[in-house]
């Protein structure tokens, strides 16, 4: 029987990935035999350099993903040097907080270019390759902001609600093209875009009281849900989004 988990050999756009969740992703994804091509503002041999320590290829290119003109290009370089894209993993995001009634306009304009432009012209570029092929894998990484509304971050809880959103919409269009267009949705977790949540005691504690699991989340805990949806075991789900939450949602 074919292993549902098995993406040996493919090759995962990972954006994002040089820390935190994409990072995890990353790394597991090697683990399991994928080939990585990392996107981030920031170029970091060092995460290639362990990536191939695992005994597959790693490229990474630097690119500022507010700049949402240059995205197809970039998905066709990447491809080509590649050889194909088989599985995509947006990854990348930022956050401003600000009172909603003082949020600026460049702000504002930051966080959507970067969470939801970006994400969509990512999927329409490697979306493009992947309906040409008949099999492809589609990541968005969503949040519990796709769900609630948050304080004092309109920009990234509207961002994250409209990547739900359009990510239904590309699965209704290419289910039947042999691509899975899906969302995890990620709780608590100890990251670099929480640091502000984990440092104030209040919050963090309040935070922690809703938490069945009784703990923040850990970036390699997505890693599962992950492998999930870019393997065979998914091909017959579409638009959803598995929340990764310890329970949040749940309480």
């Amino acid at each position: 029987m074919q292993d549902l988990f098995d993406i040996r050999g493919r090759v995962a756009l990972i954006t994002g990935a040089n820390r935190g969740i994409g990072k995890a992703i990353a790394l597991g994804f090697a683990q399991a035999g994928a080939d990585i091509a990392i996107v981030s503002s920031k170029y970091s041999p060092e995460t290639v350099a362990e990536i191939e320590q695992l005994g597959v290829r790693c490229q990474a290119w630097k690119y500022d993903l507010s700049d949402c003109g240059g995205l197809a290009g970039l998905v066709g370089e990447i491809a080509g040097s590649m050889g194909t894209i088989d599985i995509l993993v947006n990854n990348a995001g930022t956050q401003r907080r600000y009172p909603c009634v003082d949020f600026p306009q460049d702000e504002w304009d930051t966080v959507m270019n970067i969470n939801a432009k970006a994400v969509f012209y990512l999927c329409q570029a490697a979306g493009r390759l992947m309906i040409a092929r008949g099999y492809g894998k589609i990541i968005n990484m969503a949040s519990m902001m796709s769900f609630q509304g948050g304080l004092t971050i309109p920009a990234y809880a509207g961002s994250k609600g409209a990547v739900t959103q359009f990510t239904k919409t590309l699965a209704n269009e290419w289910a039947a093209k042999g691509v899975n267009v899906n969302c995890i949705a990620p709780g608590y977790f100890l990251t670099d875009m929480n640091a502000a949540l984990v440092s104030d005691p209040v919050r963090s504690s309040q935070i922690m009281a809703r938490l069945p699991a009784g703990r923040w989340g850990e970036p390699a805990d997505i890693v599962g849900a992950a492998l999930f949806l870019a393997s065979h075991a998914s091909d017959y789900v579409h638009g959803i989004v598995i929340p990764v939450d310890g329970g949040w949602l749940a309480r």
